[in-house]
């Protein structure tokens, strides 16, 4: 293999650097992002930055991009480090990585999960990243049903609402029952609102053991999709 150019690496390392300079940005202003301020923090002439990003939107794409694939990374290593047998012990891991990957880094997950950024429309190309946190949870659901420790609700759904989710089923999960599709999707909404709620201050002060109320709510999604 050949070792990248001198060029190359001080580029990598540039944008590299630009990108921790955005992320604390980030955390104080929100996604609220100036390239013209980023330059200033680094002592760049604002030119000079779009060199290595055109636009504020590249620059938050990418920091978009970065952080869906680090909370995929957390909640997929969740998954594989907790007993393949035990689904609702999976469930549990893959909800609490979740949680404490936004509560580490609470300023990317409002990037992610906060309010829209205006005039800003996310590629394509984000879409597959954003996948990987209901993917494995959905995976569970997939590995109970193959091995026959998990058994479709008996429930009729709307019949837009069935063939919504018998499209979405054949794209990403073909085989999986669009009942039992429908009750994972319920888990990972409960999921991603526990976490909002808590990350945006909306169970302050209401619940002050929120550790344990999480735990608890989880549960709860595990009942009703019928986790063992």
């Amino acid at each position: 293999m050949v070792a990248p150019s001198l060029r190359a690496r001080v580029r990598a390392g540039m944008i590299d650097e630009i990108k921790a300079v955005a992320r604390r940005h980030l955390a104080t202003d929100g996604a609220n992002l100036s390239l013209r301020a980023v330059a200033r923090d680094m002592g760049m002439v604002s030119s000079a930055i779009y060199r290595y990003f055109p636009s504020r939107d590249d620059l938050l794409t990418a920091l978009i991009l970065e952080a869906y694939d680090a909370l995929g990374d957390a909640v997929e290593a969740a998954d594989t480090g907790a007993d393949r047998a035990d689904l609702r012990g999976r469930w549990h891991a893959v909800c609490r990585a979740a949680r404490d990957w936004a509560l580490a880094h609470p300023a990317e997950y409002a990037l992610l999960y906060g309010s829209p950024v205006p005039g800003y429309a996310a590629p394509e190309d984000t879409v597959a990243p954003a996948s990987r946190p209901p993917l494995i949870l959905v995976g569970i659901l997939r590995d109970g049903l193959a091995d026959g420790r998990l058994s479709p609700p008996d429930e009729n759904l709307p019949e837009p609402v069935r063939a919504d989710l018998a499209e979405l089923a054949a794209g990403f999960v073909p085989g999986l029952p669009e009942a039992l599709l429908a009750r994972g999707m319920a888990g990972w909404t409960q999921l991603f609102g526990l976490i909002s709620f808590e990350l945006f201050g909306r169970l302050k002060p209401l619940v002050p053991h929120r550790d344990e109320y999480f735990d608890h709510q989880t549960a709860l999604m595990a009942d009703l999709i019928g986790l063992p």
